[in-house]
């Protein structure tokens, strides 16, 4: 097996990882299932506490799950609005946060805490790993997607209890996180998020000493 890559290879994944962006503007087209399955199986690559695997995914497809959802968003969004002020209100009024109306494909994600896979190596000093779990799998999703010219976005402004009543998740299932999937109506190498003035990144990376 080849373990050494090429720089040429190293630039791209650099780039890749660069492209990929949080995307909440999607066109309207459709995403072939085919291209879907493939990154969804790249899941199975993602590392877990114990090989747990505790990712469960729900597909939104129904009407009623995706008016749900936004319901659900557009509540904890006019809340969290209210939370600011002066410019930095006017400046969060003017974020899209959201890509639910136009995402053609909706998927929540969610850790099964009482799965018995991986018995609780890892686990049992630190529960949170398991959901940790299902963040990395969520990141090789995202890289998955992009390398397919796909874009994925977080929505994480939501009632996490109201979303599992909604979509009738199972009482051990916690929410990690609801996604929306599409092809983005641009490509960029800046976060939205910084070029609308909300926030910017670190310069660089700080590592402390002990």
């Amino acid at each position: 097996m080849e373990t050494s890559f090429s720089e040429g290879f190293r630039d791209q994944l650099e780039l890749l990882m660069r492209l990929r962006r949080d995307v909440r503007r999607f066109r309207s087209d459709p995403v072939d299932e085919a291209v879907l399955q493939r990154c969804l199986s790249c899941i199975s690559l993602s590392p877990s506490v114990g090989l747990s695997e505790p990712w469960r995914i729900i597909r939104a497809e129904s009407i009623e799950a995706r008016a749900a959802a936004l319901r659900n968003f557009e509540a904890a969004n006019q809340a969290a609005l209210a939370g600011y002020d002066g410019d930095r209100a006017a400046i969060y009024a003017g974020l899209k946060l959201s890509g639910m109306r136009e995402a053609p494909v909706q998927l929540a994600l969610f850790c099964d805490d009482a799965t018995p896979k991986g018995h609780g190596l890892g686990a049992t000093t630190m529960p949170e790993m398991r959901r940790y779990s299902v963040v990395s799998a969520v990141t090789i999703l995202w890289l998955a997607l992009r390398a397919e010219g796909l874009g994925m976005g977080w929505v994480s402004v939501l009632d996490p209890a109201q979303m599992c009543r909604d979509l009738q998740a199972p009482a051990d299932w916690a929410l990690i996180g609801y996604f929306c999937i599409g092809w983005p109506e641009e490509e960029s190498l800046t976060p939205e998020l910084e070029r609308a003035g909300w926030e910017d990144r670190f310069d660089s990376l700080t590592i402390e000493t002990r």
